[in-house]
């Protein structure tokens, strides 16, 4: 697929460049409600954060994707340069952060650069790089504090040193916090992580016949977490982009027109409630319901990784 993530931090592309091929990353700053993190407090806890001004809803997904798109058009509307459109882009993940914690997400993973976003202009990857890099130091700290836990989906072969050393630095500090995951796929693609996830496999040596689906998740970036129950795809674009390949089978998809720079907490809640109305069958047949079709699959209960449907029923 064609990889389009119009959003991203950075830094200055010159320096030597990082060879290790491991996880980390983060951005956004919080200000969030207390809230506990058990297993069993998630419902109670969005129940005591859940913002006023929204209707509340009775089903709330566990991990929530959202790729990041739009910023270049985004500034391209109000003829400003595309740089001035990431910038946007990467404080916007502030308040989606703060929402999703109040609604009760546990995770929450942005699609930030892409393997084929390497292919843009020098110039626009150099800045790129430089937000993110400012991102990392600015607002880990207050991630931190806030209880995020940051992981990297994606490799750090190419990346310059020290962006990667920032990058890995954020991961060791908030490796313990368990209020909200936030995985930042950067230099990430999903074709990618499955061949790394089969070559990983191969380096083990386990039998061709041992190896499962299980198997192959387990050598994933995203390995122990449940698949994503939503896809979030602002920018209106109608493709995934190579963003979560594997994990995303069936995973409600949720497309909207509004730029990632202009997707508020507005955007946010309509997406969750449009996930509300989804049928999640996992390619079983349903026993028929009286009247409109009702929204089934309660959080928690037994589903394909946890994730959401998007097959043909």
């Amino acid at each position: 697929m064609t990889a389009s993530v119009d959003n991203t931090p950075g830094l200055h592309n010159q320096d030597k460049v990082h060879k290790r091929d491991q996880t980390g990353i983060g951005s956004a700053s919080l200000a969030m409600p207390e809230m506990a993190v058990g297993a069993g407090a998630r419902a109670s806890a969005a129940s005591e954060s859940w913002p006023a001004e929204f209707p509340r809803l009775p089903r709330v997904p566990t991990h929530v994707a959202i790729k990041m798109d739009g910023n270049g058009r985004w500034a391209r509307a109000r003829n400003l340069p595309r740089i001035a459109g990431h910038r946007r882009g990467t404080k916007n993940l502030r308040p989606i952060l703060e929402a999703s914690v109040q609604f009760g997400i546990r995770i929450v993973t942005v699609y930030a650069f892409s393997t084929e976003n390497w292919n843009r202009p020098q110039a626009e990857v150099d800045a790129i790089l430089t937000i993110l890099g400012e991102a990392i130091k600015q607002e880990t700290p207050e991630l931190h504090a806030n209880g995020v836990q940051i992981r990297h989906l994606g490799s750090l072969e190419g990346v310059p040193t020290h962006l990667a050393d920032r990058i890995q630095e954020a991961l060791a500090l908030t490796r313990h916090n368990q209020r909200l995951i936030l995985n930042v796929a950067f230099n990430y693609g999903g074709r990618a992580e499955i061949v790394r996830a089969l070559r990983g496999i191969i380096r083990a040596g386990l039998p061709a016949e041992s190896v499962t689906e299980d198997t192959v998740s387990r050598y994933l970036y995203t390995a122990g977490q449940p698949d994503p129950d939503l896809i979030i795809l602002p920018g209106g674009e109608m493709r995934s982009s190579n963003f979560l390949t594997w994990q995303s089978i069936y995973s409600e998809v949720y497309v909207t027109p509004v730029l990632w720079p202009a997707f508020g907490v507005y955007e946010y809640y309509q997406a969750l409630a449009a996930y509300n109305q989804r049928v999640r069958r996992f390619g079983r047949v349903l026993p028929e319901t009286t009247g409109n079709h009702q929204p089934t699959g309660a959080p928690g209960a037994a589903t394909p990784n946890g994730a959401a449907d998007l097959a043909p029923g």
